[in-house]
């Protein structure tokens, strides 16, 4: 039998306890990730990314450095208040509290960053979010997903369970595969309106 995602009670438990209940802020482990995530970013500059399950807003900030307007969303009100007073000095950046997939923002966007966020849905919850962050994927877009790769009792499955449904999304073309014992990072970009392969970083430069 297929589990449930996770509802949102757990979620209100965990902000209820704790304003960071995973110390987002504190820990090496998850600043060191988050500079990581950035990196891996192809291009120096975007239009307009989407963040979901944004929690406290840590990644939101280094993502408001890299992209000209940010959309920041969670399920949970205390970590959208979070996260609004920690973007506060950004005025790129909105945060609003949305349940997803099914109250998905209008728009498209050049960017959409997945972290920490897809092993708390159960397969149908996740086949539809992966299809709509496809469709809102403009075209030579980029989508990165980041998560932890421990068998975890409240994770539905881990990073490389990610990994492989996020690859088997049509549309899709992987760019980077970054993988530690402890989490997948990986970087796809949409295919071109033709439905080619995107141009890679040194060929958007004149370098290959």
């Amino acid at each position: 039998m297929t589990r449930p995602r996770t509802p949102a009670t757990y979620f209100d438990a965990m902000y209820r306890d704790a304003e960071d209940p995973w110390s987002l802020a504190e820990r090496w482990y998850e600043r060191r990730k988050y500079d990581l995530t950035v990196a891996a970013l192809p291009r120096p500059r975007y239009r307009r990314a989407f963040e979901p399950g944004c929690s406290v807003g840590e990644l939101t900030r280094r993502l408001a450095g890299r992209c000209d307007a940010v959309l920041a969303c969670d399920r949970v009100e205390a970590a959208v208040e979070t996260a609004r007073r920690r973007t506060a000095g950004l005025p790129n950046v909105s945060v609003h509290r949305l349940l997803l997939p099914e109250e998905w923002p209008e728009g498209s966007f050049d960017l959409i960053v997945l972290s920490e966020l897809l092993y708390y849905l159960d397969d149908a919850t996740l086949d539809a979010f992966l299809r709509r962050t496809v469709s809102a994927l403009e075209p030579e877009g980029t989508l990165v997903t980041v998560h932890w790769n421990h068998e975890v009792a409240d994770h539905l499955t881990t990073g490389d369970g990610i990994a492989r449904r996020v690859g088997a999304q049509p549309g899709l073309v992987p760019l980077a595969d970054h993988r530690e014992p402890d989490f997948v990072l990986q970087v796809h970009q949409k295919a071109t309106a033709g439905g080619h392969r995107p141009a890679g970083v040194a060929a958007r430069e004149g370098l290959a």
